[in-house]
């Protein structure tokens, strides 16, 4: 029934009556489309159900849109991003009117639907703002860092799940919590990827994030256990654009040190957690959802 979603994406677009716009649109990745399987999953197919899939899938994208223009990134999934291609007024443009058409067709769903998503967007806007704030020093704290995924990530899977259990009568806090563990745990994994993938799979050189400033978990691990002249080295390091030697003296550190394996470790209890609840409700298709978040290679 995703293709029933799309169609709903592209009817709200549509009536924007913008040829532009319409145009604009159909240049935007359609990606794995995550928050819009978890509502199909919980609620079923429904209109309500299929109008907030779109709903959140729009308010996605729009957040992808200032992500890039935020990050001056120039691909998304290898290929050129929209800022790329048409400028960063164009994308941030774009962005805005599918947060307002967007925050439009949610009246028409439900106010409980409404709040729930409207908050999770104030949220995501906060992540990103500390995600920038962070990003401008090396961060050592673990807890500033899991806030900011929680906003940034976690916030609109959270609510795409709690959402999709008001529709369907069910318990919204437990699949809150579902929502919540599986958004923290595919930033875990995404922010693992950065390192251990290789740059044809990410579409983006390995070890970015880290040289476009952000202090991510496995960096705030490694701080955590070298000594002060390690600590000293690999703050130097930090949003520069690192020599292979620099790259592999990061790389080798985390791998003797076990931090990769540590933060991986910590995604798979989340995941696990999540699976156990989804599992008690006899959600096995959720549990199903779950587990890809940890086997997943981008």
């Amino acid at each position: 029934m995703l293709s029933a979603v799309e169609r709903k994406i592209e009817q709200f677009v549509g009536e924007l009556n913008d040829k532009e716009v319409v145009s604009l649109y159909r240049k935007l990745p359609q990606g794995k489309r995550l928050r819009a399987k978890l509502i199909l999953k919980i609620a079923g197919t429904s209109l309500s159900a299929i109008k907030t899939a779109a709903v959140v899938e729009m308010i996605h994208a729009a957040s992808l849109l200032h992500d890039d223009v935020i990050d001056d990134a120039y691909t998304r999934r290898s290929k050129p991003s929209l800022n790329a291609l048409y400028g960063n007024k164009t994308a941030i443009m774009l962005g805005d009117i599918l947060y307002s058409k967007g925050f439009f067709e949610l009246n028409n769903i439900s106010a409980d639907i409404a709040k729930i998503v409207s908050n999770a967007v104030t949220q995501l806007s906060l992540g990103e703002l500390k995600d920038v704030s962070l990003s401008k020093t090396f961060n050592s704290s673990r807890e500033m860092y899991l806030d900011m995924i929680y906003q940034k990530t976690a916030s609109l899977i959270e609510a795409s799940a709690g959402a999709a259990a008001v529709l369907a009568g069910k318990p919204k806090e437990t699949y809150m919590v579902y929502g919540r563990n599986l958004g923290l745990a595919f930033q875990m994994i995404d922010d693992l990827l950065d390192i251990t993938s290789d740059a044809e799979t990410l579409g983006k050189p390995v070890l970015h994030d880290f040289m476009e400033g952000k202090t991510t978990l496995p960096y705030i691990y490694l701080y955590e256990v070298l000594d002060e002249a390690g600590q000293q080295k690999l703050v130097s390091l930090h949003g520069k654009v690192l020599s292979s030697s620099e790259q592999n003296w990061i790389k080798v550190e985390m791998e003797e040190k076990q931090i990769l394996m540590k933060c991986f470790s910590q995604a798979k209890e989340l995941i696990e957690e999540a699976v156990e609840l989804m599992n008690s409700h006899g959600e096995t298709a959720l549990s199903g959802i779950a587990m890809e978040m940890i086997e997943r290679d981008f």
